[in-house]
Parts: structure tokens; C-alpha cells; sequence
């Protein structure tokens, strides 16, 4: 992308009028965009060119595309044929569609293509390079002067270069050009050049490089040009890439050697106010793929991103800097490992991190470098933000070389949040979601909804970024034990776009605690993976604060039993093939730690249950604080100071058994515990510092003794845990004594039979309604069997609960109270009415003290002695109201019900 020195001008006054309110604050910032973007990540609909965009340029509400193309067509839906467009086409701001404006870039021989494109400070003069050989068959020479007003090749502008032109820059007087170029007008200039904006007349400006030019930028005070492209030297002094020279003379007023890797170029630079910012791209190993801000003040280095992945171009807009790239490895700058390619990115233009917009396109076609080229047009008070290179694919739908982005209207919401549940205790239930993602928004506000109700019990806020969406939970203190509750969450962006609901998370609160759970909190767990999720990708941390969740990859088993310790939790199971668990959080292992895992497996292939490595959902080349199984069974704990260092049972324990590892290393060293027994230990008090993830099921093991067949871990894992010290013997001796102690079992029982008796309609049956209803007077009351457990050996009924929805009907709640007493006579769903409606025992069994309007879950303890003295047998209750305001229910008939009316039926020991 190259700019002219009008724009970099005005971009710098807008930059410089933020701190006072002016700048382009005529145009309101992307409503849904968490600031400081300006942009949102919607695409907008846009023709698009059969081949590569290289270049773009803005004028008066049309954009200029150039590059090496024959025709432009409709995006898909849209209206209109395809049309001739010849190495270039302009094309309106706002519309996204073709002007009148027609120019055919031709060559004689060989492929013509456009390759920059820049205006006047006026923009009255559009300036496009590349190589051809004539516009609309008017005769040129890779560089051709157009008057955007009439759409025409200025004659009088005739300069000649001999090869291809890749770089423009331009100031009142001056052409600024880079290339392949080796003379201008018959006279020697290597690669830079300076021509009159009047007639392409040769200046004696002379940057002399020995290989290609393909940036040229002018500094907003006019004094310098800055080059950018392949060269070693610039008038025979070495500077690498990168340099600074005079605007009129050329002579070198900063050089770079040594500054960039000699394997990298720089592709692109633009500046703002302060600064300039370079785009570079290289080949091979060890090389510099990111960008770098250097101050206009001196010239010198304002930060460094090392991302790899080919930057393109740069677009610094409004103290953001946007990038196109195929980023695939930014954790040089402590974020994503490499993995998946990114081609669109922001960040402030005041450092490397990441902000919350990533539109992607695909790398296209080509060379497969994907977004080349950007810039911003405007046009009725919006700005777009438009994107051209060689993709053929934007934010996963058909579009190719060419998109944009506006300031304004954004429509794309969040995506739907992974949420769960779960309660160790009497009197809490911990909610938790992996946060959304939202191309355009890093902050979101979350809303969390309790039994099905339309008003949240909950609203908060969170940030998440593609490569970076931790866990986010709320603590629900308003439950009682024994009862059911679900849980939804939805997430909403700033311009008030909002998900679907989550899947329901359903949890149970215990009437006591849940030992084991308990103390690996109370112990200081900082990840804990219980392995209860029921929905895919995600894992839930269940440690007291970490938020440190965790990825399934490639659909590991869920909710397999029997899991490792006792009650309702269950494992989760590895194929060791392709699945396994990563850690969505990247952090550093401190020089205490303690690793604990549960692991059954009958596997002769050995593998990694659990380790720390450098990559996500690809190996790792950096990796160890492991335990692997070889493939005898033997169990390894292993780090890396320098060399490997080891601990390896004698046992093995590939026997399809639950057994318990644990693994400490701090400054007695490493030890290493399995079913609560010290079976190891090593003076070794250091380990590889890197920061990572934690991998549950598999990861590198290349280079360590005893290598299994397999990375990858077949079997069971359950209770992983990871924590900050070093748990002591009686710990971990007492971690292995817990999981199996006495635990409470929960049984929920749904309705086998529900249907209402009416004393409107005496005679009608109501067992296929999808309705229940209650009321005192004219009666209505509802019939409830369930087919009940007996309780589970050596166990008691500790508590009943009757869960129950209101349906969606305005007025379905009730001010009156509902009771719930036993049927004591004969019944049926199919047959009861009201004139055969059965007896009712006297004794209430629990009540509900009115019940508000609006769908949802409602809740009431029942007397757990009647309860228990119907275990094993069929037991029916009715629902009876003390008055004229009805209660309309879901029936189990319903689809809305989410599975009431049912009984949760908690059983302990005695």
C-alpha cells in the first residue's frame, strides 16, 4: 500500500486532535467495537477482481484498485454481470461497486500488472506503477500519471522506466518511486528514483540500492523519504532493508545495518504523526516476519513484534495499527503459539499486543500470502477500511481480492457461550463459560439466567481474544441443598448484538460437602479439571479462582464412569490417536509445583497423560514437567534442565485400574508418588523456564528415555490438578484417602405420568396436554407418578426436591400458594378426569409460596422421610392451589420443559 504525503498528513492531524476531541471524531467510531478500533469485522458486500490486488488508493469517495486481474464481478448474492477490468478498477466507497472510471493497463509482451498506486496531495492526480506498457493505449513506461476527475492518462507526465515499478510516494513537486528499476530515462538509478509530478523529469535524487525496492514512505515534514525492499546497501553504504534518506539529494541520513535479518525484507511502511512502522516478510529459518514502530523523532525503534508470518502491509489509523499477514506464531511476543494463520490484526500503535479485531480472510491464491494491500476511503460520514490482495475467502465465505470494513453497523454477535456448572458444597453453585468470541469486541457483558427465567440473576463483563478466551464464572449463593438448577448464559457485544443461549448446565447442590473436591481446593489448586463437562470443546476449571480452562481436540469421551473418586463426577476418556486436552491459558511454571492426576488404562503403547509444552493443539518443541507411561506400563516423571532428568517406577500400572499420580519438584527436588506412595525421588531442583500450556492425553516426547510408541495416551483421566507448591507426603497420602470415601449419589427421577383434572370440563381428559395447571377455585389439579429409586446400599434419603417450569402463557405464575400433597387414590394420565379424580392425603408435602410470571425452573423441598418410605415403589403427589389465580406448568409432554416435572433425590450415608 502506498500512501500520498496528503493523506499521511491528515491522518497525522486526526491522530495528533484525539487528546482534543477533533480528528476524524465527524465520524463515529464502530459502535460495537471495543475502542480503540475503529472498524468492525462485518464484511461488507464488494466486487470482486479475478486475480491479485497489489495496490490501493482513495479519492473523493472512490477506491483504486490495482494488480494483475481481467474482469471484476458481483459479490455472491449480489446484482449485476461480470465486467471487463483490466489490471485495475475504481470502485465507489460506500457501494462496493464499479464506477464509471475504466482504465486497461496493457504491456506487449509479457503479463501487465499494477503494482502501486498513490495520489497528489491534492488527489487530483492518481500515480500508478508497475509494469505495462500503456493505459487506455496511451503509450507509458511502468509509470503513468491519471486525472482522476476525467478518468484520463496525462500525456504530458511521460517517465521511463525500465523495469517494473513496486513503491510510490508523493509530495507537491515529487514522484517517489521503488522497483526493479535500473535506470530512469536512460540514467543510471538502482531500484529508487525521484521524477517531477508535471512531466515525469528525471530529479537528481539518488538512493542507489543492490536489490529490489518495494517501500517508499515521505515523512510528514517532507525532509525524508524512507525506503524499504531487499537491498544490503543504499548508495554503497550497508544498511539492511530498512533506510532513511534526504528528500531532495537522496544522501543516506540513517542506516540500518544489522537491524533486520538478513533473510527478511521490508514489504511496506506508512507513518502517523510520530512514527513509522515497517511490514516485513522472510524466508527460511530464523527470520524476522513481523513488524517494527520507529520513532520520527530519531529514526530509533519504538518495539519490535516478532510474529511470525509475512506481514504484508501496515495501516496505522487512529493510534491503531492494522496489519495484513498470515500470522501463525506470535508467542515471541507472549501470545499465540504457531498453529492456525491469522490474516487481518490490530494493535496499538504504542505496542505488540493484540486488539480485539481479527476478521480473516484465506491465504488465496498466488503465492498464498493471503491480504496484501490496505487502505481507508470515506465516503457520507463512514469510513471504510478496505482490504485487497489475493484471498479468496473472507471470514469463512466466498470473496476474493477485494474487501471492506465499516466504522459503522455492526451486526455480527458473539459466539454462543460453553457453559457449565458445578457445586462441591451446600452453599454455593459455581457457573462457568468459556468466553465468546466476537470478531470486533474484546469486551463482552455476559447475562447468566437461572431455571429458564427471561430476567438474568447475573450480569458481568469479560475480555477474551481469539488466541486468548479464559474462563469466566459467577458464584450463585442463593441455593439451597438438595435442589436442581440450570444455568444459560449468553453473551452480548457493545452494540447490543447478542448470542443464542448456552445449552443448559445442570447442577445439583450437595447436602454436604464433597470431600475430595474440597481439599484439592482448599490444598491451593491453581487448574483443576474434574472432567464433568457434558459439552464439547470445553473444559472447566473447578479451582478456587484460576479460570484456567482447558480445549478438548478432535472430541475426547465425555462423562465416562466409573470415574476415580466417589460421587456424581465423572473422567473423561483419550483414544490415542488424535484427542487430547491443552490449556487455554499461556503462563510460566514457577520453581515449586505440584502436577496430580488420576489415570486407568490397559494400553501397551504407552504415552503423555500429563506435561507442559510451548504449542496448543499442535506438538510441542518445547516440553517437559510431564508424566508419561512407557509402553510396559512404567510411569515416568520427567524435566528438562539441560538435559533430561527422570523418575521411573518399577511397577507398572497399565492394569485398567483407577491409580493416583503426583509429581512435585521444589527444593528438595523431585518426587514422584503413585496410589500414595512415595515410589521415587531425584535432587534435581530446576526445570526448562518457558511459558506454555498444560496437556492432559498427549504431547511431544521426542528425546526422552524410554519413548513410548505413542504420544498420544489411550485410557481414562480423572481429577487433574496442577498447583503452586509442593504438596507434602501426608497430602498426597491424604488426596489418595479421600477419593474414596463415603460420597452423597443423586438420582433425578422425571415424571412417568402428569396430567390435570379441570372442574370446567369435568368429563376431558388432559394426559397429552402439554400443560399442567393449578388452582384452588374452579379447580384445577395436577398428577404426578414417578417410578422411585430404592436407595443405593449402605445409603439414606438426605433430601427430595420437586422441580417444576411455569409455561411461557402471560399470567402462567401465581400469587396463591401451591402445595404438594400425596395421592393416596387410583389414577392414571390417560383416564383421569375431574369427575374420577383420586383422593389426596392430608400431609403437605412441600409448597410453593406464589410463583412469579415468566418461564422457568421453580424449586421446593419435600418431606424426605414420606419420600423415603416410598423408595422402590411407584409414588404419585398432586399440586393444589389455595385460591382463583392459576399456575400454568410444562408438562413432561413438552418440549420446553427441560425435563420437569422431576424429583432429585439425594442419598448418603446414614
Amino acid at each position: 500500500m502506498r500512501r500520498s504525503r496528503a493523506l499521511v498528513g491528515a491522518l497525522a492531524l486526526s491522530l495528533a486532535g484525539l487528546g482534543a476531541g477533533v480528528g476524524l471524531g465527524l465520524v463515529p467510531r464502530a459502535a460495537a467495537v471495543t475502542p480503540p478500533v475503529a472498524f468492525t469485522a462485518d464484511a461488507l458486500p464488494t466486487w470482486q477482481p479475478n486475480g491479485v490486488v497489489w495496490a490501493l488508493a482513495e479519492a473523493g469517495g472512490t477506491v483504486f484498485a490495482g494488480g494483475t486481474f481481467s474482469a471484476v464481478r458481483p459479490p455472491a448474492g449480489g446484482s449485476g454481470t461480470e465486467q471487463e477490468a483490466v489490471n485495475f478498477v475504481a470502485l465507489d466507497a460506500a457501494t462496493g461497486a464499479p464506477t464509471d472510471c475504466s482504465l486497461s493497463f496493457t504491456v506487449g509482451g509479457g503479463t501487465a500488472t499494477v503494482r502501486a498506486l498513490a495520489l497528489s496531495p491534492d488527489k487530483k492526480t492518481l500515480y500508478a506503477g508497475g509494469y505495462f506498457g500503456a493505459v487506455n493505449d496511451v503509450p507509458v513506461s511502468s509509470l503513468a500519471a491519471v486525472d482522476v476527475a476525467t478518468c484520463t492518462v496525462k500525456t504530458s507526465f511521460r517517465p521511463a522506466f525500465a523495469a517494473t515499478v513496486r513503491a510510490l510516494a508523493v509530495t507537491g513537486d515529487t514522484v517517489y518511486a521503488g522497483g526493479d528499476f535500473l535506470t530512469v530515462a536512460g540514467q543510471p538509478r538502482q531500484r529508487f528514483a525521484a521524477v517531477a509530478t508535471a512531466d515525469g523529469a528525471l530529479r537528481p535524487f539518488r538512493a542507489d540500492a543492490d536489490e529490489p525496492g518495494r517501500a517508499v514512505e515521505v515523512t510528514p515534514d517532507g525532509s525524508k523519504v524512507l525506503l524499504g525492499g531487499d537491498f544490503f546497501t543504499v548508495n554503497g553504504t550497508a544498511t539492511h532493508a530498512l533506510a532513511a534518506v534526504d528528500a531532495t539529494s537522496g544522501a543516506l541520513a540513517r542506516s540500518y545495518p544489522g537491524f533486520i535479518e538478513t533473510n527478511s525484507v521490508v514489504k511496506d511502511i506508512a507513518t502517523d504523526a510520530t512514527g513509522f512502522y515497517t511490514a516485513n516478510e522472510g524466508t527460511g529459518g530464523g527470520v524476522f516476519d513481523g513488524r517494527i514502530a520507529l520513532n520520527l523523532s530519531d529514526l530509533g525503534q519504538r518495539w519490535r513484534d516478532t510474529c511470525l508470518g509475512a506481514t504484508q502491509a501496515v495501516l496505522p489509523y487512529q493510534n491503531v495499527l492494522y496489519s495484513a499477514s498470515h500470522a501463525h506464531d506470535c508467542s515471541g511476543v507472549g501470545e499465540f503459539p504457531d498453529g492456525q494463520r491469522h490474516h487481518l490484526l490490530a494493535q496499538p500503535t504504542g505496542g505488540t499486543g493484540k486488539l480485539g479485531w481479527s476478521p480473516d480472510t484465506n491465504d488465496g491464491i498466488g503465492e498464498g500470502i493471503g491480504p496484501r494491500v490496505m487502505t481507508v476511503g470515506s465516503k457520507a460520514g463512514v469510513q471504510y477500511l478496505w482490504v485487497g490482495g489475493e484471498f479468496t475467502t473472507v471470514n469463512g465465505a466466498g470473496q476474493q481480492s477485494l474487501t471492506r470494513f465499516a466504522s459503522t453497523g455492526d451486526t455480527g454477535a458473539p459466539t454462543v457461550p460453553v457453559a457449565g456448572a458445578a457445586s462441591v458444597g451446600p452453599g454455593q453453585v459455581q457457573v462457568r463459560w468459556r468466553t465468546s468470541l466476537d470478531l470486533d469486541d474484546s469486551t463482552l457483558t455476559y447475562r447468566v439466567y437461572r431455571g429458564g427465567a427471561a430476567t438474568p440473576v447475573a450480569t458481568l463483563t469479560a475480555d477474551s481474544l481469539f488466541f486468548k478466551r479464559p474462563q469466566a464464572s459467577w458464584t450463585d449463593t442463593a441455593v439451597t441443598p438438595g435442589q436442581t438448577y440450570t444455568y444459560r448464559v449468553t453473551a452480548t457485544d457493545a452494540a447490543g448484538n447478542t448470542s443464542a443461549l448456552s445449552a443448559p448446565a445442570t447442577v445439583t447442590v450437595p447436602t454436604s460437602a464433597e470431600v475430595y473436591p474440597a481439599q484439592v481446593r482448599a490444598d491451593g489448586a491453581e487448574l483443576y479439571w474434574r472432567y464433568d463437562d457434558s459439552v464439547l470443546p470445553y473444559v472447566a476449571d473447578s479451582s478456587a479462582g484460576g479460570n484456567a480452562a482447558g480445549v478438548h481436540l478432535n472430541g475426547p469421551a465425555l462423562r465416562q464412569t466409573p470415574a476415580a473418586v466417589t460421587g456424581k463426577s465423572t473422567a473423561i476418556g483419550f483414544n490415542g490417536t488424535d484427542n487430547r486436552v491443552y490449556g487455554d491459558r499461556r503462563h510460566s511454571v514457577g520453581s515449586t509445583y505440584t502436577l496430580e492426576t488420576w489415570f486407568r488404562t490397559g494400553t501397551t503403547r504407552g504415552g503423555k497423560i500429563l506435561g507442559f509444552g510451548n504449542n496448543q493443539d499442535r506438538g510441542s518443541n518445547r516440553y517437559d514437567k510431564h508424566l508419561y507411561m512407557t509402553n510396559d506400563g512404567r510411569l515416568v516423571f520427567g524435566v528438562y534442565n539441560g538435559a533430561v532428568r527422570t523418575i521411573t517406577t518399577a511397577a507398572a500400572y497399565n492394569d485398567n485400574a483407577w491409580h493416583h499420580a503426583v509429581a512435585t519438584q521444589g527444593p528438595g527436588g523431585m518426587v514422584l508418588y503413585v496410589d500414595g506412595v512415595q515410589r521415587g525421588t531425584l535432587n534435581v531442583t530446576t526445570h526448562e523456564n518457558f511459558a506454555g500450556y498444560w496437556h492432559v492425553g498427549g504431547d511431544s516426547l521426542g528425546g526422552w528415555p524410554n519413548k513410548p510408541t505413542s504420544e498420544l495416551w489411550a485410557g481414562q483421566v480423572d481429577e487433574t490438578a496442577v498447583y503452586p507448591t509442593v504438596l507434602t507426603a501426608a497430602q498426597v497420602q491424604h488426596h489418595f484417602t479421600l477419593a474414596k470415601a463415603p460420597a452423597d449419589t443423586v438420582a433425578v427421577v422425571p415424571a412417568t405420568e402428569d396430567t390435570y383434572a379441570n372442574a370446567g370440563a369435568p368429563g376431558s381428559n388432559f394426559g397429552t396436554s402439554g400443560s399442567l395447571a393449578v388452582r384452588g377455585n374452579p379447580l384445577y389439579t395436577s398428577y404426578l407418578r414417578f417410578g422411585l429409586p430404592a436407595a443405593p446400599a449402605g445409603t439414606v434419603l438426605k433430601s427430595a426436591a420437586l422441580a417444576v417450569r411455569t409455561s411461557t402463557m402471560s399470567g402462567a405464575g401465581t400469587v396463591d400458594t401451591v402445595s404438594v400433597v400425596p395421592v393416596t387414590g387410583a389414577w392414571t394420565e390417560s383416564g383421569t378426569t375431574y369427575d374420577n379424580r383420586p383422593a389426596l392425603g392430608a400431609t403437605v408435602l412441600g409448597t410453593y409460596p406464589g410463583i412469579p410470571d415468566g418461564s422457568a425452573v421453580h424449586t421446593t423441598a419435600l418431606d424426605t422421610a414420606a419420600v423415603a418410605a416410598a423408595l422402590g415403589t411407584s409414588y404419585s403427589v398432586a399440586l393444589t392451589g389455595s385460591g382463583n389465580d392459576a399456575l400454568w406448568l410444562w408438562s413432561a409432554q413438552a418440549q420446553a420443559n427441560e425435563g420437569t416435572p422431576q424429583l432429585t433425590l439425594t442419598f448418603g450415608a446414614p
